[in-house]
């Protein structure tokens, strides 16, 4: 596995950003990837820096991209599953197995981008120096508030009923063996706990927001431990096309210099790279299916 922090340099800013295509059926007759044309590939950010980057990188590369813009988080799998793209990047693990399992599909990952850790923040605090008996501002949606308890367990403020859960609720911690409580917010709302003086773990896309500098936490998260594992961004194809040599140069392409400093660019340094294989991508995905299938 490789997992860095990913640094911004100067040349990738001096790239201009693309245009966001509009979302439609590019009216292209099946899904070949391998065939001569442009690879449609699906994301919810394209206003993004990164993707201007991966442009010109794949076009060095000899590979035309035709990037999709979605504006929800649903439809760029129904539109891989549907071929009406080849590939999509906007998710993690974690909500890759949840569709699946939901949809009865059979998506697959054929590569890992990085993980954007979750962190904990605490307003004139440089350490959990005194955060005994503190309550904790934590997003309230089912994904990032499993997260962000599993955060504190990593910090050693909360302890569970049961370990190793992937998706703990409130119900799920021993507060009498715990040093800290949890009070679960809309994600919105997490700054403006913290602007109140109370620890909050907020998600990366709100501290830009509020102005809050990402290196001021007090505590993060451990991309390497198996609790982050879930989180771990990823190009995601159907299982037929999971052996296309072009969908597969489009994963070593991302990982190069000028869209690794383009993502650092973007995420304001906070972005984490990381390189799993396909088969331990496999693996994680296969332990998050079962996980989620129990669960229902």
């Amino acid at each position: 596995m490789k997992l860095r922090r990913i640094l911004a340099s100067s040349a990738a800013a001096a790239l201009a950003a693309t245009g966001l295509v509009a979302c439609s059926d590019s009216g292209s007759e099946g899904g070949d990837a391998a065939a001569d044309g442009p690879i449609r590939i699906g994301t919810t950010d394209a206003s993004q820096q990164a993707w201007a980057v991966f442009e010109e990188v794949a076009a060095e590369d000899g590979i035309e991209l035709q990037i999709e813009n979605f504006s929800d988080y649903n439809t760029p799998n129904q539109a891989l599953s549907q071929d009406q793209i080849d590939v999509n990047k906007f998710q993690h693990l974690k909500f890759l197995a949840e569709y699946n399992v939901g949809a009865g599909d059979d998506l697959v990952a054929i590569g890992a981008t990085e993980i954007y850790p979750l962190d904990l923040f605490w307003q004139g605090h440089d350490s959990l120096d005194g955060i005994e008996g503190e309550s904790v501002a934590i997003p309230n949606d089912p994904s990032n508030q499993g997260r962000a308890i599993n955060v504190l367990v990593q910090a050693g403020l909360v302890t569970l009923r049961e370990e190793g859960l992937v998706t703990p609720t409130p119900a799920d911690i021993d507060e009498e063996a715990s040093q800290v409580s949890v009070t679960p917010v809309d994600a919105a709302q997490t700054p403006a706990a913290y602007g109140e003086g109370r620890p909050a773990i907020i998600n990366n896309s709100w501290l830009d927001r509020a102005g809050i500098d990402p290196e001021s936490a007090v505590f993060h998260d451990d991309p390497n431990s198996e609790q982050a594992e879930p989180y771990i961004n990823v190009f995601v194809t159907r299982a037929e096309d999971a052996d296309d040599p072009r969908l597969n140069r489009l994963v070593e392409l991302w990982h190069s210099d000028e869209v690794m400093a383009a993502v650092a660019e973007d995420s304001q340094n906070t972005a984490i790279e990381v390189e799993r294989t396909r088969e331990e991508l496999a693996e994680i995905l296969e332990r998050l299916e079962e996980a989620e299938r129990n669960q229902g």
